[in-house]
């Protein structure tokens, strides 16, 4: 029996034992563009209780990078495989498993998966299932930024209908997805966006999602007023800039609401002014997906999400941010790219 498998020279045949996986390793933590190198390994015949899958895409996040730098939280053993977030398909079954099926559609459970290898063995309690119908770009991201976006609407504050939601960022991808679920929810969103000259295009396109109401850095400050006098103070307040963004979020919460913190883009500390946490008695907080993730209480739940997500992906009501597909035979320039933040985030696309 031949498979095929990928390697940077192209497209190769070996026989089963001695398939070979590629894969982008660090074996200390440093500039990724220095550490990083590619490593093949022969995948020995599966063991019972394994699978062996294949890599349909992988993203490059900023955690990736941060991760590979030595500088997030999760810090996989050395040497590891680089990446994270992505999604496979199921290629081979060993004795025993039964949770899943050759041709079934996965994403990592946990993270620091190893994501940037062409293919690999792993067990099935390190995978969950997705629904195959997905474009892999969607499937590959699911459980980031729309989780993100999901877990923050629904894990802080019992928001009702017409409820109005405030956040910044509001063109980034989290925040773009805040504002189609919200909308899917039955909430308000007013949209904090960078004051730039683009004619209004990035308001416009904000709208089109759903967002109801969509103003600058400097426009919130002058219209706050109006339009919390129309939808009523938020209960909700999204946080991905901090910086002095933080002083205007906080003062127009609702007493008792809350602040949620995910992103430093400022990488200034945050600024409240002590009047919101004396006389409203507002909460700050602050939320890291992963933390939710590795919870097993939180699995089950976890599912569900997920399987919403890809629901109202695959209806048109979720619209994913895109990233930029990349061969991962050219993986050297798409590290480059995220890391000089040129063009759209990058999607390893595998043959």
């Amino acid at each position: 029996m031949l498979f095929r498998c990928w390697s940077s020279a192209g497209s190769f045949v070996v026989h089963k034992r001695a398939l070979q996986s590629l894969q982008m390793v660090y074996a200390e933590y440093g500039d990724p563009s220095k550490v990083l190198h590619e490593r093949t390994e022969e995948l020995k015949p599966l063991s019972k209780g394994e699978l062996r899958y294949k890599m349909l895409a992988a993203s490059i996040n900023p955690s990736d990078i941060n991760q590979v730098q030595g500088v997030y939280p999760v810090k996989p053993p050395l040497p590891a495989v680089g990446g994270g977030d992505c999604v496979m398909k199921v290629e081979e079954l060993g004795p025993e498993v039964k949770e899943f099926q050759v041709g079934d559609w996965a994403i990592p459970s946990h993270p620091g998966f190893g994501a940037w290898r062409t293919c690999g063995i792993t067990t099935p309690e390190h995978l969950i299932k997705v629904n195959n119908k997905l474009p892999a770009q969607y499937a590959a991201t699911l459980s980031v930024n729309p989780s993100t976006a999901y877990r923050m609407l629904k894990g802080y504050v019992k928001l009702g209908a017409g409820d109005a939601v405030l956040q910044n960022a509001a063109n980034s991808a989290v925040g773009q997805l805040i504002i189609q679920l919200a909308r899917h929810f039955g909430h308000k969103t007013v949209n904090i966006i960078r004051d730039k000259n683009d004619g209004g295009k990035t308001a416009e396109y904000l709208r089109s999602l759903g967002a109801d109401y969509v103003v600058t850095d400097t426009q919130f400050k002058e219209e706050s007023k109006r339009i919390f006098g129309e939808l009523g103070p938020p209960k909700l307040a999204l946080n991905c800039v901090s910086g002095r963004s933080t002083l205007y979020l906080a003062g127009a919460l609702a007493p008792r609401g809350k602040l949620v913190t995910y992103g430093g883009m400022s990488k200034q500390a945050l600024q409240i002014p002590s009047g919101a946490l004396i006389f409203k008695n507002i909460q700050v907080l602050g939320f890291w997906l992963t933390d939710w993730d590795q919870k097993p209480e939180n699995r089950q739940q976890r599912i569900q999400m997920l399987d919403e997500l890809s629901e109202l992906a695959l209806s048109g009501k979720l619209k994913m941010p895109l990233y930029e597909s990349v061969p991962f035979k050219d993986f050297g320039r798409a590290m480059e790219e995220s890391l000089t933040g040129t063009g759209k985030k990058k999607m390893l696309v595998f043959d």
